[in-house]
């Protein structure tokens, strides 16, 4: 499986490496970008970035999609992740998510990375609808998905915990562009 490497004006998508879980290790565990995902614990772990890159790595060998590591064009230095995540079972539908270092949060990034992976998601993929499922209290991300055109869908569950799903379809967004 060869996964596509998207770039933008600032930013690199692309495939996970194995070298990637300090950098992982250093986004999972910080309490507050930790704090509206998952079970709102930070896993600041060497052997749980690992896990979570062998994870989507398994995930786009399974599904033919998945998360990207996203590097800073300028430092090259990895900032974030951002991707399509839709494992066979109790999920959402096609999810769109985006996670960022705190000192990369308030310049547009997650904004950036979001439509790149969105375009991929509707022009390569296919995909006929896109979702992201946000926790209530994260007013950033919800900011992020309307800006990406994204609109409030319905109240949903994942992992057991409410959050708000917002989401486009193929349609929406081919008219939004």
């Amino acid at each position: 499986m060869i996964i596509p490497t998207l770039t933008t004006d600032r930013l690199i998508l692309r495939a996970y490496r194995e070298d990637d879980a300090p950098a992982i290790a250093a986004l999972h565990g910080d309490p507050e970008v930790m704090r509206f995902l998952s079970n709102g614990e930070p896993q600041p772990s060497l052997a749980d970035a690992w896990d979570h890159i062998a994870k989507h790595l398994g995930h786009w060998v399974l599904k033919g999609y998945g998360k990207w590591a996203v590097d800073e064009r300028a430092t090259g230095r990895l900032i974030g992740r951002v991707g399509l995540y839709d494992p066979p079972y109790d999920w959402v539908g096609l999810e769109l998510g985006w996670t960022f270092l705190r000192d990369a949060w308030g310049k547009g990034y997650a904004t950036e990375a979001g439509a790149a992976a969105m375009r991929w998601g509707f022009e390569t993929l296919g995909a006929n609808e896109i979702v992201s499922a946000i926790h209530p209290d994260n007013a950033a991300s919800i900011r992020v998905a309307e800006r990406l055109g994204e609109t409030y869908l319905r109240e949903g569950k994942l992992n057991g915990k409410p959050c708000k799903i917002y989401g486009m379809t193929a349609a929406e967004w081919r008219r939004l562009r």
